[in-house]
Protein backbone atom coordinates (compact mmCIF):
# COMPACT_ATOMS: atom_id res chain seq x y z
CA UNK A 1 0.00 0.00 0.00
CA UNK A 2 1.31 3.26 -1.25
CA UNK A 3 0.51 4.88 2.26
CA UNK A 4 2.11 2.20 4.35
CA UNK A 5 5.72 3.66 3.90
CA UNK A 6 7.09 3.42 7.76
CA UNK A 7 7.03 1.51 10.93
CA UNK A 8 4.02 2.39 13.11
CA UNK A 9 4.82 3.21 16.81
CA UNK A 10 2.81 0.94 19.53
CA UNK A 11 0.61 3.48 20.72
CA UNK A 12 -0.93 4.09 17.78
CA UNK A 13 -3.50 1.56 17.48
CA UNK A 14 -4.33 2.08 21.53
CA UNK A 15 -4.52 5.91 21.04
CA UNK A 16 -8.18 6.29 19.06
CA UNK A 17 -6.43 7.62 16.02
CA UNK A 18 -8.49 8.08 13.27
CA UNK A 19 -6.60 9.65 10.86
CA UNK A 20 -6.50 7.95 7.44
CA UNK A 21 -2.74 7.61 7.33
CA UNK A 22 -2.69 5.98 10.89
CA UNK A 23 -5.77 3.41 10.15
CA UNK A 24 -3.58 2.58 6.53
CA UNK A 25 -0.32 1.98 8.88
CA UNK A 26 -2.30 -0.18 11.54
CA UNK A 27 -4.36 -1.86 8.83
CA UNK A 28 -1.37 -3.04 6.85
CA UNK A 29 1.01 -3.92 9.61
CA UNK A 30 -2.22 -6.10 11.21
CA UNK A 31 -2.79 -7.99 8.25
CA UNK A 32 0.82 -8.33 7.45
CA UNK A 33 1.30 -10.01 11.45
CA UNK A 34 -1.31 -12.68 10.54
CA UNK A 35 0.30 -13.67 7.82
CA UNK A 36 3.65 -13.85 9.57
CA UNK A 37 1.96 -16.03 12.43
CA UNK A 38 0.50 -18.36 9.51
CA UNK A 39 4.25 -18.83 7.96
CA UNK A 40 5.38 -21.87 10.21
CA UNK A 41 2.35 -24.12 9.01
CA UNK A 42 2.43 -26.36 6.15
CA UNK A 43 -0.76 -26.59 3.67
CA UNK A 44 -2.14 -29.44 5.77
CA UNK A 45 -1.67 -27.40 8.96
CA UNK A 46 -3.96 -24.91 7.49
CA UNK A 47 -7.47 -27.23 7.42
CA UNK A 48 -7.85 -29.33 10.58
CA UNK A 49 -10.62 -28.28 13.02
CA UNK A 50 -10.20 -30.47 16.08
CA UNK A 51 -12.95 -29.24 18.16
CA UNK A 52 -15.85 -27.07 17.89
CA UNK A 53 -14.36 -24.37 19.48
CA UNK A 54 -11.17 -24.30 17.17
CA UNK A 55 -11.74 -23.18 13.55
CA UNK A 56 -9.39 -23.44 10.53
CA UNK A 57 -6.17 -21.28 10.54
CA UNK A 58 -7.70 -20.27 6.69
CA UNK A 59 -10.69 -19.82 7.69
CA UNK A 60 -9.52 -17.15 10.32
CA UNK A 61 -7.35 -15.85 7.62
CA UNK A 62 -10.27 -15.31 5.33
CA UNK A 63 -13.04 -14.51 8.00
CA UNK A 64 -10.61 -11.43 9.06
CA UNK A 65 -10.58 -10.02 5.14
CA UNK A 66 -14.33 -10.87 4.64
CA UNK A 67 -15.42 -8.55 7.72
CA UNK A 68 -13.96 -5.91 5.62
CA UNK A 69 -16.08 -6.66 2.96
CA UNK A 70 -18.80 -6.67 4.54
CA UNK A 71 -18.54 -4.14 7.07
CA UNK A 72 -16.23 -1.38 5.18
CA UNK A 73 -16.10 -1.84 1.49
CA UNK A 74 -19.88 -3.16 0.65
CA UNK A 75 -20.50 -0.14 2.38
CA UNK A 76 -19.13 2.17 1.11
CA UNK A 77 -19.12 1.16 -2.31
CA UNK A 78 -22.44 0.31 -3.47
CA UNK A 79 -21.63 -1.03 -6.62
CA UNK A 80 -18.65 -3.74 -4.68
CA UNK A 81 -18.21 -7.66 -6.12
CA UNK A 82 -16.04 -9.70 -3.76
CA UNK A 83 -13.95 -12.17 -5.47
CA UNK A 84 -16.43 -15.15 -4.55
CA UNK A 85 -19.93 -14.28 -3.55
CA UNK A 86 -20.44 -17.63 -1.61
CA UNK A 87 -17.41 -16.79 0.85
CA UNK A 88 -20.41 -14.55 2.60
CA UNK A 89 -22.39 -17.82 3.61
CA UNK A 90 -18.44 -19.54 4.50
CA UNK A 91 -16.68 -16.68 6.11
CA UNK A 92 -19.10 -15.53 8.40
CA UNK A 93 -19.19 -16.37 11.85
CA UNK A 94 -22.27 -15.48 14.15
CA UNK A 95 -23.85 -12.04 12.36
CA UNK A 96 -27.29 -13.51 11.82
CA UNK A 97 -28.42 -9.94 10.79
CA UNK A 98 -25.87 -10.69 7.87
CA UNK A 99 -27.40 -13.70 6.39
CA UNK A 100 -27.30 -17.70 6.88
CA UNK A 101 -23.74 -19.13 8.10
CA UNK A 102 -21.89 -22.25 7.59
CA UNK A 103 -22.22 -24.83 10.42
CA UNK A 104 -19.20 -23.64 12.61
CA UNK A 105 -18.06 -27.05 13.67
CA UNK A 106 -18.34 -28.50 10.23
CA UNK A 107 -15.28 -25.49 8.97
CA UNK A 108 -13.05 -28.17 8.96
CA UNK A 109 -15.09 -30.21 6.76
CA UNK A 110 -14.06 -27.56 3.74
CA UNK A 111 -11.75 -28.52 1.32
CA UNK A 112 -12.18 -25.70 -1.19
CA UNK A 113 -11.53 -22.71 -1.39
CA UNK A 114 -7.40 -23.77 -1.19
CA UNK A 115 -5.64 -22.05 1.09
CA UNK A 116 -3.78 -20.61 -2.35
CA UNK A 117 -7.14 -19.04 -2.70
CA UNK A 118 -7.44 -17.99 0.46
CA UNK A 119 -3.67 -15.69 0.15
CA UNK A 120 -5.83 -14.42 -3.11
CA UNK A 121 -8.46 -13.49 -1.73
CA UNK A 122 -6.52 -11.56 1.22
CA UNK A 123 -4.97 -10.26 -1.68
CA UNK A 124 -8.19 -8.82 -3.20
CA UNK A 125 -9.08 -7.30 -0.08
CA UNK A 126 -6.01 -5.70 0.44
CA UNK A 127 -5.70 -4.08 -3.06
CA UNK A 128 -9.32 -2.72 -2.45
CA UNK A 129 -8.87 -1.63 1.09
CA UNK A 130 -5.85 0.18 -0.68
CA UNK A 131 -8.26 1.80 -3.08
CA UNK A 132 -10.11 3.08 0.08
CA UNK A 133 -7.25 4.73 1.90
CA UNK A 134 -6.13 6.68 -1.26
CA UNK A 135 -8.95 7.50 -2.76
CA UNK A 136 -11.95 8.10 -0.69
CA UNK A 137 -13.07 11.81 -0.01
CA UNK A 138 -12.34 12.99 3.62
CA UNK A 139 -16.54 12.60 4.34
CA UNK A 140 -16.93 9.32 3.36
CA UNK A 141 -13.58 8.16 4.96
CA UNK A 142 -14.77 9.57 8.17
CA UNK A 143 -18.19 7.58 7.82
CA UNK A 144 -15.96 4.87 8.00
CA UNK A 145 -13.20 4.94 9.76
CA UNK A 146 -14.17 3.96 13.11
CA UNK A 147 -15.53 0.39 11.24
CA UNK A 148 -12.13 -0.02 9.84
CA UNK A 149 -10.49 0.65 13.65
CA UNK A 150 -12.64 -2.34 14.74
CA UNK A 151 -12.04 -4.51 12.03
CA UNK A 152 -7.82 -3.81 12.84
CA UNK A 153 -8.63 -4.95 16.46
CA UNK A 154 -10.91 -7.38 15.03
CA UNK A 155 -7.84 -9.04 13.37
CA UNK A 156 -5.90 -9.16 16.21
CA UNK A 157 -7.99 -11.14 18.04
CA UNK A 158 -8.34 -13.85 15.22
CA UNK A 159 -4.42 -13.94 15.62
CA UNK A 160 -4.82 -14.65 18.89
CA UNK A 161 -7.02 -17.66 18.06
CA UNK A 162 -5.05 -18.53 15.01
CA UNK A 163 -2.41 -19.51 17.95
CA UNK A 164 -4.59 -21.20 20.10
CA UNK A 165 -6.34 -23.16 17.72
CA UNK A 166 -3.34 -24.35 16.09
CA UNK A 167 -1.74 -25.49 19.64
CA UNK A 168 -5.19 -27.74 19.67
CA UNK A 169 -4.46 -28.69 16.57
CA UNK A 170 -0.54 -29.88 17.05
CA UNK A 171 -1.75 -31.14 20.48
CA UNK A 172 -4.04 -33.88 18.44
CA UNK A 173 -1.13 -35.41 16.74
CA UNK A 174 0.83 -37.80 18.14
CA UNK A 175 4.09 -36.51 16.22
CA UNK A 176 3.85 -34.01 18.74
CA UNK A 177 4.38 -31.19 16.12
CA UNK A 178 6.60 -27.91 17.15
CA UNK A 179 4.96 -24.39 16.30
CA UNK A 180 8.51 -22.89 17.00
CA UNK A 181 11.95 -24.12 18.12
CA UNK A 182 12.40 -20.94 20.20
CA UNK A 183 14.36 -22.68 23.53
CA UNK A 184 12.62 -22.24 26.84
CA UNK A 185 12.53 -18.34 28.31
CA UNK A 186 13.85 -17.52 31.70
CA UNK A 187 13.71 -21.57 32.27
CA UNK A 188 16.35 -20.79 34.85
CA UNK A 189 14.05 -18.64 36.76
CA UNK A 190 12.99 -19.39 40.46
CA UNK A 191 9.74 -17.57 40.96
CA UNK A 192 9.88 -15.44 44.16
CA UNK A 193 7.64 -15.84 47.26
CA UNK A 194 3.84 -14.21 46.41
CA UNK A 195 3.05 -11.42 48.64
CA UNK A 196 -0.09 -9.62 49.36
CA UNK A 197 -0.75 -5.93 47.84
CA UNK A 198 -3.51 -3.92 50.00
CA UNK A 199 -5.98 -1.52 47.81
CA UNK A 200 -8.49 0.40 49.75
CA UNK A 201 -12.06 0.57 49.53
CA UNK A 202 -13.27 3.42 47.52
CA UNK A 203 -15.48 4.46 44.96
CA UNK A 204 -13.78 3.88 41.64
CA UNK A 205 -14.32 4.97 37.81
CA UNK A 206 -14.90 1.57 35.80
CA UNK A 207 -14.81 1.17 31.94
CA UNK A 208 -13.52 3.38 29.28
CA UNK A 209 -13.43 6.88 29.29
CA UNK A 210 -13.11 7.06 25.57
CA UNK A 211 -9.67 8.65 25.55
CA UNK A 212 -8.45 5.52 23.97
CA UNK A 213 -9.99 2.57 21.88
CA UNK A 214 -12.47 0.28 23.33
CA UNK A 215 -15.18 -2.16 22.58
CA UNK A 216 -18.91 -1.49 23.35
CA UNK A 217 -18.94 -3.38 26.42
CA UNK A 218 -16.41 -1.59 27.67
CA UNK A 219 -18.94 1.17 27.61
CA UNK A 220 -20.15 3.15 29.76
CA UNK A 221 -17.79 4.40 32.16
CA UNK A 222 -18.94 4.18 35.04
CA UNK A 223 -18.64 4.65 39.30
CA UNK A 224 -18.69 1.36 41.61
CA UNK A 225 -18.12 0.81 45.03
CA UNK A 226 -15.15 -1.57 45.18
CA UNK A 227 -14.71 -3.15 48.79
CA UNK A 228 -11.32 -2.97 50.16
CA UNK A 229 -9.33 -6.27 48.73
CA UNK A 230 -5.82 -7.87 48.85
CA UNK A 231 -4.28 -9.26 45.57
CA UNK A 232 -1.65 -11.14 45.15
CA UNK A 233 1.73 -9.71 43.19
CA UNK A 234 1.86 -12.58 40.79
CA UNK A 235 0.26 -15.33 39.04
CA UNK A 236 -0.15 -18.77 40.23
CA UNK A 237 2.61 -20.96 39.07
CA UNK A 238 2.42 -24.42 37.76
CA UNK A 239 4.42 -25.35 41.44
CA UNK A 240 1.89 -24.24 43.35
CA UNK A 241 -1.15 -25.80 40.70
CA UNK A 242 0.86 -29.53 41.30
CA UNK A 243 0.30 -28.89 45.21
CA UNK A 244 -3.11 -28.71 44.30
CA UNK A 245 -3.42 -31.84 42.31
CA UNK A 246 -1.06 -33.73 44.61
CA UNK A 247 -3.23 -33.07 47.89
CA UNK A 248 -6.15 -34.38 45.66
CA UNK A 249 -7.70 -31.48 44.43
CA UNK A 250 -9.53 -32.96 41.66
CA UNK A 251 -11.15 -35.51 43.60
CA UNK A 252 -12.04 -32.87 46.54
CA UNK A 253 -16.10 -32.54 45.58
CA UNK A 254 -16.29 -29.27 48.77
CA UNK A 255 -14.02 -27.37 46.33
CA UNK A 256 -15.80 -27.31 43.35
CA UNK A 257 -19.06 -25.55 42.31
CA UNK A 258 -21.96 -27.89 41.48
CA UNK A 259 -21.53 -27.24 37.47
CA UNK A 260 -17.53 -27.53 37.87
CA UNK A 261 -17.81 -30.90 39.59
CA UNK A 262 -19.45 -32.41 37.19
CA UNK A 263 -17.51 -30.56 34.58
CA UNK A 264 -14.52 -32.28 36.34
CA UNK A 265 -16.24 -35.87 36.61
CA UNK A 266 -17.75 -36.02 32.91
CA UNK A 267 -14.66 -34.84 31.46
CA UNK A 268 -12.13 -37.02 33.33
CA UNK A 269 -10.00 -34.18 34.11
CA UNK A 270 -7.43 -34.44 36.47
CA UNK A 271 -4.53 -31.66 35.44
CA UNK A 272 -4.59 -28.68 33.14
CA UNK A 273 -5.55 -29.15 29.87
CA UNK A 274 -1.94 -30.49 27.55
CA UNK A 275 -0.53 -31.86 30.82
CA UNK A 276 0.43 -35.38 30.73
CA UNK A 277 1.55 -37.84 33.82
CA UNK A 278 4.53 -39.36 31.82
CA UNK A 279 6.39 -42.23 33.99
CA UNK A 280 5.47 -40.48 37.50
CA UNK A 281 6.50 -37.12 36.09
CA UNK A 282 4.29 -33.80 34.12
CA UNK A 283 4.96 -32.99 30.87
CA UNK A 284 3.05 -30.28 28.84
CA UNK A 285 2.43 -30.26 25.18
CA UNK A 286 3.47 -26.15 24.06
CA UNK A 287 3.93 -24.30 20.66
CA UNK A 288 7.50 -25.08 21.20
CA UNK A 289 7.64 -28.40 21.61
CA UNK A 290 6.67 -31.66 24.49
CA UNK A 291 8.22 -30.99 27.91
CA UNK A 292 8.69 -30.91 31.32
CA UNK A 293 6.48 -28.82 33.51
CA UNK A 294 8.40 -25.92 34.57
CA UNK A 295 6.95 -24.83 38.12
CA UNK A 296 7.77 -21.66 37.95
CA UNK A 297 6.14 -20.66 34.96
CA UNK A 298 2.59 -19.26 35.92
CA UNK A 299 -0.35 -22.12 35.53
CA UNK A 300 -2.04 -21.95 31.74
CA UNK A 301 -5.17 -23.48 29.98
CA UNK A 302 -7.37 -24.30 33.04
CA UNK A 303 -11.26 -23.47 33.40
CA UNK A 304 -12.79 -20.85 35.67
CA UNK A 305 -14.11 -24.38 37.46
CA UNK A 306 -10.47 -25.31 38.11
CA UNK A 307 -9.28 -21.35 38.93
CA UNK A 308 -12.10 -21.27 41.40
CA UNK A 309 -11.41 -24.06 43.19
CA UNK A 310 -7.75 -24.27 43.25
CA UNK A 311 -8.42 -20.40 44.83
CA UNK A 312 -11.06 -22.06 47.53
CA UNK A 313 -8.23 -24.58 48.03
CA UNK A 314 -5.47 -21.88 48.89
CA UNK A 315 -7.87 -20.34 51.53
CA UNK A 316 -8.36 -17.52 49.26
CA UNK A 317 -10.66 -16.66 46.27
CA UNK A 318 -10.67 -15.16 42.50
CA UNK A 319 -10.63 -11.43 41.88
CA UNK A 320 -13.52 -9.45 40.61
CA UNK A 321 -13.09 -7.67 37.11
CA UNK A 322 -13.60 -4.37 38.98
CA UNK A 323 -11.21 -4.96 41.61
CA UNK A 324 -8.58 -6.60 38.61
CA UNK A 325 -9.34 -3.07 36.87
CA UNK A 326 -8.87 -0.94 39.83
CA UNK A 327 -5.29 -3.02 40.52
CA UNK A 328 -3.94 -2.38 37.25
CA UNK A 329 -4.73 1.43 36.80
CA UNK A 330 -1.59 3.38 36.24
CA UNK A 331 0.33 0.17 35.70
CA UNK A 332 2.60 0.25 32.38
CA UNK A 333 1.37 -2.19 29.71
CA UNK A 334 4.55 -4.28 29.60
CA UNK A 335 4.67 -8.04 29.54
CA UNK A 336 5.25 -11.22 27.54
CA UNK A 337 2.54 -10.82 24.51
CA UNK A 338 3.15 -12.31 21.17
CA UNK A 339 5.23 -9.84 19.82
CA UNK A 340 7.98 -11.43 22.36
CA UNK A 341 7.61 -14.49 20.76
CA UNK A 342 7.58 -17.32 23.28
CA UNK A 343 3.87 -18.28 22.66
CA UNK A 344 4.17 -19.37 26.33
CA UNK A 345 4.06 -17.93 29.69
CA UNK A 346 7.28 -17.67 31.27
CA UNK A 347 8.80 -17.34 35.21
CA UNK A 348 9.28 -14.12 36.72
CA UNK A 349 11.65 -13.84 38.87
CA UNK A 350 11.25 -10.59 40.42
CA UNK A 351 10.69 -10.60 44.35
CA UNK A 352 9.48 -6.98 44.09
CA UNK A 353 6.54 -5.71 46.68
CA UNK A 354 4.52 -4.59 43.72
CA UNK A 355 1.96 -6.66 41.30
CA UNK A 356 3.91 -8.44 38.08
CA UNK A 357 2.59 -10.06 35.52
CA UNK A 358 -0.76 -7.86 35.29
CA UNK A 359 -0.50 -8.07 31.31
CA UNK A 360 0.74 -10.83 28.96
CA UNK A 361 1.29 -14.72 30.21
CA UNK A 362 -1.96 -15.97 30.64
CA UNK A 363 -5.53 -13.95 30.68
CA UNK A 364 -6.82 -13.76 34.34
CA UNK A 365 -10.21 -15.55 35.34
CA UNK A 366 -12.27 -13.41 37.34
CA UNK A 367 -14.98 -14.44 39.56
CA UNK A 368 -17.22 -11.69 37.50
CA UNK A 369 -20.10 -12.51 35.15
CA UNK A 370 -20.00 -11.21 31.60
CA UNK A 371 -22.76 -8.93 31.97
CA UNK A 372 -23.30 -5.12 30.54
CA UNK A 373 -22.71 -2.00 32.58
CA UNK A 374 -25.05 0.33 33.79
CA UNK A 375 -26.63 2.33 30.82
CA UNK A 376 -24.97 -0.09 28.15
CA UNK A 377 -25.77 0.37 24.55
CA UNK A 378 -24.78 -2.21 21.81
CA UNK A 379 -23.48 -0.83 18.47
CA UNK A 380 -25.81 -0.14 15.35
CA UNK A 381 -26.43 -2.77 13.31
CA UNK A 382 -24.96 -6.29 12.96
CA UNK A 383 -22.16 -4.89 14.46
CA UNK A 384 -24.19 -4.58 17.36
CA UNK A 385 -23.71 -8.39 17.65
CA UNK A 386 -20.11 -8.63 18.35
CA UNK A 387 -20.50 -8.47 22.18
CA UNK A 388 -23.79 -7.84 23.48
CA UNK A 389 -25.47 -11.24 22.68
CA UNK A 390 -22.88 -13.13 24.47
CA UNK A 391 -23.81 -11.37 27.92
CA UNK A 392 -25.34 -14.93 29.47
CA UNK A 393 -23.53 -17.76 30.78
CA UNK A 394 -19.88 -16.37 30.27
CA UNK A 395 -17.34 -15.26 32.88
CA UNK A 396 -14.88 -12.12 32.22
CA UNK A 397 -11.10 -12.50 32.16
CA UNK A 398 -8.22 -9.62 32.02
CA UNK A 399 -4.78 -8.78 31.29
CA UNK A 400 -4.58 -10.59 27.61
CA UNK A 401 -1.82 -13.60 27.13
CA UNK A 402 1.49 -14.64 25.73
CA UNK A 403 -0.82 -14.92 22.41
CA UNK A 404 -2.17 -11.50 22.79
CA UNK A 405 -0.92 -8.35 21.00
CA UNK A 406 0.58 -5.63 23.29
CA UNK A 407 -1.32 -2.96 20.64
CA UNK A 408 -4.55 -4.46 21.25
CA UNK A 409 -4.81 -4.76 25.36
CA UNK A 410 -5.37 -2.14 27.92
CA UNK A 411 -6.97 -2.31 31.85
CA UNK A 412 -10.08 -1.89 30.60
CA UNK A 413 -10.21 -4.74 28.29
CA UNK A 414 -13.36 -7.00 29.20
CA UNK A 415 -12.50 -10.94 27.79
CA UNK A 416 -14.93 -13.60 28.29
CA UNK A 417 -15.95 -17.47 27.37
CA UNK A 418 -17.92 -19.92 29.49
CA UNK A 419 -16.58 -21.27 32.69
CA UNK A 420 -15.51 -24.81 31.27
CA UNK A 421 -13.64 -23.31 28.15
CA UNK A 422 -9.59 -24.01 28.64
CA UNK A 423 -8.07 -24.19 25.04
CA UNK A 424 -7.03 -20.52 25.20
CA UNK A 425 -3.73 -19.20 27.81
CA UNK A 426 -5.96 -19.19 31.03
CA UNK A 427 -4.80 -18.90 34.41
CA UNK A 428 -5.39 -17.19 37.50
CA UNK A 429 -4.42 -14.62 40.24
CA UNK A 430 -5.44 -14.64 43.91
CA UNK A 431 -7.55 -12.07 45.48
CA UNK A 432 -8.68 -12.05 49.41
CA UNK A 433 -11.14 -9.91 51.73
CA UNK A 434 -9.60 -7.04 53.19
CA UNK A 435 -11.30 -8.33 56.45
Amino acid sequence: MSLVTEKISNTSLKNGDLSRENLALNYKRVRDFSHHLASPLTTEDYVIQSMPDVSPTKWHLAHTSWFFEEFVLSKLYKDYQSINPKYKFLFNSYYVQVGERHCRPKRGLISRPTVDEIYEYREFVNKNMEKLFNNVDDKDFSRIAAVIQIGIHHEQQHQELVLTDIKHIFSENPLDPVYSKRPDSNSDVTTGNLKWIKFEEGIYNIGNNGSSFGYDNEFPEHKSLVQGFYLASRLVTNGEYLEFINDGGYQKTELWLSDGWSTVSSNGWRAPLYWDDTQGEWWQFTLNGFKKVNPDEPVSHISFYEAEAFARWSGARLPSEFEWEVASKGLPIDGNFVEKGHFNPVATDSNEKNLQQMYGDVWEWTRSPYSPYPGYKTLPGALGEYNGKFMCNQMVLRGGSCATSETHIRNTYRNFFPPESRWQFMGLRLAKDEN
